[in-house]
C-alpha cells in the first residue's frame, strides 16, 4: 500500500476515534405493555414516542423471562427511531443487547430512515456455515476425539487469536474487504461453486475499504482464518432427524450424516468498525435533531455522510467475515482429509449454506401494500427466503433458503427453510440460534465447582477450548432450549423444519 493511501487511512481512523461529538438528546423511554395476539405472537402497542408497534415471537415461558429483563423495552425503544417501517420485531431467541435486542429486526425507509450500529452489533456478519459430507457419522468410531483435536490444531482460536504466518497482507486485505468470499476462493481457499451457497454470493456490494481505519486493519489483518472466542465454534454433528425429505435432499442432507457447523464473524476488524461508528453516531443524531430513549441507539440519517461512511465500512467488514468463514471451511476440510486419509471425492465435504446474522442490507419488501426499498437491520437474526425468492439461484430457488439455527454445545441444532409468511411478517427474517438466558457472569456463578467438559463427555460429546472459562460461560444451561425456540418460529409459520443435528465434538475459542 502506498504511503499516500496509508496516510489517508490513518487520518480517517484518527478522526473517527478522536471526535465522537456530543451525545444525542434523550427522550423518555416509552412504556411497555405486552398483548398476546395468537399462540406465538405478542404485540407491544404504540405508546409514548413510538411511531410503530413492536412484534415479539415467543411462547408463555419466554415472555415470563422477557418480563424480567429489558428486551421488550428495547423493542419499544427501536420503535421510536425515525423512518422505521413495519413493526420493530424480536425473534424467540431475544435477549438484552447493545441498543437493539439480540434477535431484533427492523427496517428503515430509504427516505427519512436511519442506520444504527446497535442494530447490527459489534461482531459484524457474525454468521453460520454448514458443511455436509458423504460420510455417516458412525464411521468415525474411535477417531472422533483425535479428529476434534486435529480441528483445534488446524484453526487458531481464542481471544486475539491470529493466523500462523502473520495473516493477510494489507494490499490483499483490500481485496478481501471488497470481494469477500470470492477473494478467499481466488487465494485457493475452496471452490468457485461454493459462492452459490453463500448469502449474496459471499460479497456485500458497495463496500468501502478506504473507510476501514488503520486500527481496524491492524486488528483484523492477522485474524483472517481464525475462530475467535466466546460463542464461536467448530462443531462436528450427526444428522439425527429429517423432517422434510425433498428439501433435505435439495440441501444435500440425509439421516445419520456427518456434518460440520462453523460459527464466527469479522473478528477484531468488525469490532473496531462498530466501535468507531458508535463514537460518531451520537453527534450525528444530535446534529439531525434526533432524540433517543437510549444513547446506545445512536444513529445517522440515511444518505448522510456518517451513514454512508459507516455502511461502506460495515459492508467491508461483512465481506471480511464471509472470507473468514470460507478460509476456515477450507482448513476444516483439509484437516478432515489429512486426519482420516480421505480424498475429497471420498468424504464429499461440500457447503450447504453460509449466512449472516449481524448485518444491515438494502432490500425491497412489500410494506403497506407497496414495494419499498428499505435498510433491514438484523441483529442476531437470520435471513429466511422462501421458494421462488429472486435472490436464490439453482435448486434453492425451488425449495427456499436454508436457515441455520445452532443450539448450544450440548443440545441440537436445526436446519429450517424460509416461507412466504416470513416475507410478509418479518422482512424475510428468522431466529439465529438458541439465545442466551444467562449472562456470562451468571453462568460462571451458576457453574461454580462443575466440570463442564466431563458433563459433555458423559453425553458422548468431545469438547475442546482454549480455556475452561469459555466452556463454563458457554455451557448448555446458559442458553434457551433450542427445541422451544424452533417450535415458536415454525409454529408461527416463519420457517419450516428440515433437519435436526446433534453435537458429537466441538472446538470453542
Amino acid at each position: 500500500m502506498g504511503k499516500r493511501n496509508q496516510k489517508k487511512r490513518e487520518t480517517r481512523g484518527q478522526r473517527k476515534g478522536a471526535s465522537p461529538g456530543p451525545p444525542p438528546e434523550r427522550i423518555q423511554p416509552p412504556p411497555v405493555r405486552l398483548v398476546r395476539e395468537g399462540t406465538f405472537r405478542w404485540v407491544v402497542p404504540r405508546a409514548g414516542s413510538m411511531t410503530t408497534t413492536g412484534l415479539i415471537f415467543a411462547d408463555e415461558h419466554m415472555i415470563d423471562d422477557l418480563r424480567r429483563d429489558q428486551g421488550a423495552q428495547q423493542v419499544a425503544n427501536v420503535a421510536t427511531l425515525p423512518g422505521i417501517v413495519g413493526p420493530a420485531i424480536a425473534m424467540p431467541d431475544i435477549h438484552l443487547g447493545y441498543g437493539f435486542p439480540i434477535g431484533g429486526v427492523a427496517a428503515f425507509d430509504a427516505s427519512g430512515g436511519v442506520v444504527s450500529p446497535g442494530g447490527i452489533g459489534y461482531d459484524i456478519n457474525c454468521g453460520v456455515r454448514l458443511m455436509a459430507s458423504e460420510l455417516h457419522a458412525d464411521e468415525l468410531g474411535d477417531h472422533l476425539t483425535p479428529l476434534v483435536d486435529a480441528l483445534q490444531r488446524a484453526v487458531p482460536a481464542g481471544v486475539g487469536s491470529t493466523q500462523r504466518g502473520g495473516g493477510v497482507r494489507d494490499r490483499d486485505l483490500d481485496t478481501v474487504l471488497s470481494e469477500g468470499a470470492r477473494a478467499a476462493v481466488s487465494m485457493g481457499y475452496g471452490e468457485r461453486h461454493d459462492l452459490d451457497r453463500i448469502e449474496d454470493g459471499g460479497r456485500i456490494a458497495d463496500a468501502a475499504p478506504d473507510e476501514v481505519s488503520a486500527k481496524a486493519r491492524e486488528r483484523g489483518g492477522p485474524q483472517l482464518g481464525t475462530l475467535g472466542s466466546g460463542n464461536h465454534f467448530i462443531e462436528l454433528q450427526r444428522v439425527d432427524r429429517i423432517f422434510d425429505d425433498p428439501t433435505a435432499r435439495a440441501f444435500g442432507l440425509f439421516a445419520g450424516q456427518l456434518v460440520v457447523m462453523i460459527h464466527t464473524g469479522s473478528r477484531g476488524l468488525g469490532h473496531q468498525v462498530c466501535t468507531e461508528a458508535v463514537q460518531l453516531m451520537g453527534g450525528a443524531a444530535r446534529a439531525a435533531g434526533i432524540a433517543l430513549p437510549d444513547r446506545q441507539l445512536a444513529c445517522a440519517p440515511l444518505g448522510s455522510d456518517e451513514a454512508n461512511r459507516y455502511l461502506g465500512a460495515m459492508a467491508a467488514a461483512a465481506n471480511f467475515a464471509f472470507a473468514n468463514r470460507q478460509v476456515i471451511g477450507h482448513l476444516v476440510a483439509q484437516a478432515i482429509e489429512g486426519f482420516l486419509g480421505l480424498a475429497p471425492a471420498t468424504h464429499g465435504l461440500r457447503l450447504v449454506y453460509d449466512i449472516a446474522h449481524n448485518i444491515a442490507k438494502w432490500e425491497t419488501h412489500e410494506v403497506d401494500g407497496r414495494r419499498r426499498r428499505v435498510l433491514v437491520h438484523r441483529k442476531g437474526a437470520t435471513r429466511a427466503l422462501g421458494p421462488g425468492a429472486p435472490e436464490l439461484t439453482g435448486d434453492l430457488a425451488q425449495v427456499g433458503q436454508p436457515v441455520l439455527v445452532p443450539g448450544d454445545m450440548g443440545r441440537a441444532s436445526y436446519v429450517l427453510v424460509g416461507t412466504d409468511d416470513a416475507a410478509r411478517e418479518t422482512f424475510s427474517s428468522s431466529c439465529h440460534g438458541a439465545g442466551r438466558r444467562l449472562s456470562r457472569s451468571e453462568a460462571l456463578r451458576t457453574a461454580r465447582g462443575r466440570q463442564i467438559v466431563f458433563e459433555l463427555a458423559s453425553k458422548g460429546i468431545v469438547a475442546r477450548a482454549e480455556s475452561h472459562r469459555t466452556l463454563v460461560e458457554e455451557m448448555p444451561d446458559a442458553y434457551k432450549d433450542i427445541e422451544a425456540v424452533v417450535a415458536v418460529i415454525c409454529g408461527a409459520g416463519i420457517c419450516r423444519p428440515v433437519a435436526r443435528m446433534v453435537p458429537m465434538g466441538v472446538v470453542k475459542g
